[in-house]
Parts: C-alpha cells; structure tokens; sequence
C-alpha cells in the first residue's frame, strides 16, 4: 500500500503541475508567437529515422511507477540488433525542479538530453526560446489517433512540438451515501455541498488553484487569454460569476472552508475521513480511496456544467519532445515514436493506472478493468479546456492563483482580484 501511495502521488504531482489542456479556458492554439518559432530546427521524418544507431538519452521526472522503466527496456531489447538504445536520466521527483534542470541545460546548448519529458505547460516556451524541435510533419501523421484535447497544449505557432504521453482530468468524487446522484450543474453542487459536508478543491495559492478555476471559468464561458493571446480576459463577466460561486461557496458551506489552504493530498484527505461530502481531484485518488474507510461509498462522475453556460474542466499531462541540442534525433524520434505507440500507452493504463492518450484505448478490456471509471474520464478528458498556451504561462498561473486565492480567502472581492490579475497578467504579456 505504501509503495503504491507514493507511486500515484508522485504522478498525480507532476500531472497537477501540467494540469491543464485543450480550449475554452484559454488559448487552444495561441497565434500569440505567430513567427516567434520562425528557424526552428525540424524532427527528422519516422523514413529517416527508421535506421538510427546509437545512444538516446531520455531526461525525465521521477519514474515513481515504472512504466517508463519498463518501456525503455523493451525499446533496447527490440533495436538492439541494430546498435540503438536508450537510457533514462531521471532528473528529480518534483515537475518545477525537472522544469529548472531541464532550462538550464537548454541555456547551456547541452545536448544531454535527447528526449524530454515535458510538462504541457512548458510547450510554448520551449518553442519560443527554439529549445525543441518542430514535430509537425510526424504529429500530424497520427494526429487522429489522439483524444484532440490532448494535443492542443502541444500546439504553438502553428506548429506541433510534441505528443501526449500521458493525461489527466479533474473529476468530481462524491460520496453516494449521503447524495445519491451526480450534481447536474455547479450551482447544484454548493447547493448539495451546504447540506451535507461541503466540497473539498485545491485552493491553496499554487498552480493547482489555476487549474480549479479553469474548470469553473471555461464551464461558465469564461477565458483567461484573448483568442490570439495578446491580451488578459481574466476580467469578464463570466470569470466574475464564476468566482463569486467559489467565494459564496466558502462563505455558505458549499464548500469546505478549509479548501482555501488545500493541495491535492489534504483533500484527498478530507474527503476519506469524512470531512467532505465532494470532492474535486485527479483520478490517482481513485485507486486510494478504495482503500480507504469510504470504499464502499463513493462514486466518481465528471465535472459538472454550470448553469445557463456549458461544460468545461482542464487537463495535465506530459509527453515526449525532442531537444534541439540533441545528437541523435533520428533516434530520439525512434523512441518517441515508441513511447506513445498504443502498445505502450494500453500498458501504461491497464498496469500503471495511467490515463491514455488515445481514444481506442477506453475501449480496450483491460483498460476498463484497471481503470473502472474508464467512462467517466473519457467524458472528463473531452470536456477539458487548456490553460493559456503561452511563453509567460507561468507569470500567467501566478497572476490567477494568487489573485483567486485572495478572493477566496477574503482579502479581496471577487471583481478586486480579477481586475488585479487582469493588469498583471496584461504585464507579462507585454514582456515577449
């Protein structure tokens, strides 16, 4: 049990930190850098590829539930014959410390890595600093093959840097012996919430706040980037109502109080030891929770719409990218191609409980029977909305969580606090 605890959390960290993708919330496919990407080197094509030799560094997070491990070892064991294999340097456990070893490297024009591991967030500025390789040609060959919100954060000025190797949406846990059925809008749920033990969320100031309001905005039509993200929307009517609907919650007992200081953990933990009649969470606090004294009583649904707007939510994630700096890209493209075969990503769902990419993966037997709530995260990963792709996205976040975390917490009205973000994050725009 523990093992596994410490696995899921630590994916479920480096998930949060990437917690967001595809449109409504922000920007799907900001034009924002339109040219900034201009010289860019290029991945060769999978044709020239196909007869790599070699080493491929892969430099990535912490492989807390070995299935990346386990994939580089059968990628060796099948290329060996023709003198091409890969081997894992794993950076750290924490997704902002990978981000900061990873940066430096690329200031350095080190060609350390080959392949990356990126966090969803980091796409624009990667692209935007010429850090990684356009991968256009070979994502659009199998661009069908993937759930379409999946891919939007890896899509920047037009191009196409990356693949999604992994994904994750927020989903909403209930308990159903003190409330049968799945809430069918947002003000439903705090009005639930007020009546039983409230609604647990992450609203501590950090990037998993971000990605909790993005859920609530992009449901209530609201957008934190214009649609060519040159300009701060934060400050909408829709954002307003949106948050005024978290503020009244804590003010009511719609929600947990105490959400306003919780991280993914403490929630969890609130909803097992029944301080919570909802929660909102990853789909790593599934696995979790049937162990728990609340096994039996829980349910998980997907995030509902709010009322009189529509459904959004966020995704996290992270995928391969190729570095420019690399020595080897025909092979770091051999194991990208890999790494996000259906092959690897079924396997990584059915034995890691790691949410796939691709669509034909749901319907896959062992996917449904490691991953019960199959359906519902399917539902929840289409629906998802992404946070603003964009080279400052994290001078963005900040501007977001801090602000809706001052509101939340009170020190601030709700239209105080958007108005605030919305000159800050105009700021940061202003600064590429």
């Amino acid at each position: 049990m523990k093992g596994t605890m410490v696995a899921l959390v630590a994916a479920a960290a480096f998930v949060a930190a990437g917690c967001g993708s595809d449109s409504g919330g922000g920007s799907s496919s900001s034009s924002s850098g339109q040219g900034a990407t201009a010289g860019a080197k290029k991945a060769p094509t999978l044709a020239e590829a196909k007869d790599a030799k070699g080493t491929v560094t892969m430099c990535a997070g912490k492989d807390t539930s070995g299935s990346l491990i386990q994939s580089i070892k059968d990628f060796n064991a099948a290329h060996a014959s023709q003198g091409l294999k890969v081997k894992l340097n794993e950076l750290a456990a924490d997704a902002n410390e990978v981000r900061n070893q990873i940066i430096q490297r690329m200031q350095a024009k080190s060609s350390e890595c080959d392949v990356l591991q990126e966090d969803i967030i980091w796409t624009a500025e990667f692209a935007q600093q010429k850090w990684i390789r356009d991968l256009s040609d070979y994502v659009n060959s199998r661009k069908d093959e993937f759930i379409p919100s999946t891919l939007a954060s890896y899509h920047y000025d037009g191009k196409y840097w990356g693949l999604p190797q992994v994904t994750g949406a927020g989903l909403l846990y209930r308990r159903t012996d003190q409330v049968p059925d799945a809430p069918t809008s947002w003000q439903q749920l705090y009005q639930e919430g007020a009546q039983h033990d409230g609604f647990a969320f992450q609203g501590a100031p950090y990037e998993g706040l971000t990605c909790n309001f993005v859920e609530l905005s992009s449901a209530a039509g609201g957008k934190i980037l214009s649609a060519d993200g040159k300009k701060a929307e934060l400050d909408s009517p829709q954002n307003v109502k949106a948050l005024k609907l978290m503020v009244d919650g804590m003010k009511t007992g719609g929600a947990v109080k105490a959400s306003s200081t919780y991280m993914e953990e403490p929630t969890r933990t609130a909803f097992e030891t029944g301080k919570a009649t909802f929660m909102r969470n990853w789909s790593y606090a599934y696995a979790l929770d049937k162990k728990s004294k609340v096994k039996d009583k829980f349910a998980v649904s997907p995030l509902p719409p709010f009322q009189g707007a529509g459904e959004g939510g966020v995704l996290g994630g992270n995928g391969p990218v190729i570095s420019a700096y690399s020595d080897n890209p025909k092979g770091a493209l051999l194991f990208l191609d890999y790494w996000t075969s259906k092959k690897v990503i079924d396997r990584g769902a059915s034995q890691y409980s790691l949410p796939p990419t691709l669509k034909s993966s749901y319907d896959e037997p062992a996917v449904k029977k490691a991953l019960p709530y199959s359906d519902e995260l399917l539902k929840a990963i289409e629906n998802a909305t992404t946070r603003p792709v964009s080279p400052v996205y994290a001078q963005i976040s900040e501007a977001v969580y801090k602000n809706v975390n001052a509101a939340l917490s009170g020190s601030a009205s709700p239209e105080a606090a958007l108005k605030k973000g919305q000159s800050q994050i105009d700021s940061a725009l202003k600064t590429f």
